[in-house]
């Protein structure tokens, strides 16, 4: 009896050590890199027109700026205010010709809850510079496809009814329309800062 008690403890003792050492439990907020939505070939980016408080925003107006991508939604707990918080850190290094110089863009993927002057206000509380903007769901899925970003809306008992489990990359997009950069999600300011100064001298 004894001996089946201490190979019991045994087994028990060596499940635990894996699990502490070995087992990485996804964060619940954002898509796997396996996703279903990773392509054999690289993404190439692509035009897109979204609403904003301002209008319209088509990207080929854009045209001779740096644009800056990055998907979520306002009610995102963790990963959306982390990514935007590094991201507006390095936005704060840049010098004033060359922020004139960039357009960040979060595009929210929960349009039901994310008003356009709500995105508005959310974009501005992490940096001036960052504008919300959004659409359809149509429109999103196909952007979202052009750029290998995913996202998937998870029900839940909760009082927000679900959440939106996202892939968390910055995509930046050089002056000429084209996707030259992705930015992995925990990558720090000084790192953001230094792909974005690269976009920005690639002519």
């Amino acid at each position: 009896m004894k001996r089946g008690l201490l190979g019991g403890v045994v087994v028990l003792a060596g499940a635990l050590i894996w699990l502490l050492l070995f087992w990485q439990p996804q964060s619940g907020h954002e898509v796997p890199a396996a996703s279903p939505m990773n392509l054999a070939e690289a993404p190439k980016g692509g035009d897109f027109v979204l609403n904003s408080y301002k209008g319209e925003i088509d990207t080929r107006a854009l045209r001779g700026k740096v644009l800056i991508l990055y998907f979520g939604y306002t009610w995102c707990p963790d990963v959306c205010p982390t990514s935007l918080g590094f991201l507006s850190a390095a936005l704060d290094q840049l010098s004033a010709e060359e922020l004139g110089e960039v357009q960040p863009l979060f595009i929210s993927v929960d349009p039901e809850r994310d008003n356009l002057e709500h995105l508005k206000s959310y974009g501005e509380y992490f940096h001036p510079a960052i504008l919300g903007v959004t659409g359809s769901h149509e429109q999103l899925g196909r952007i979202a496809a052009l750029f290998g970003a995913a996202y998937r809306h998870v029900e839940q008992p909760s009082a927000t009814d679900y959440v939106v489990d996202h892939s968390a990359d910055i995509y930046l997009i050089d002056r000429q329309g084209r996707l030259l950069t992705t930015i992995r999600h925990g990558t720090q300011p000084g790192e953001i800062l230094n792909a974005i100064r690269a976009v920005l001298n690639n002519n």
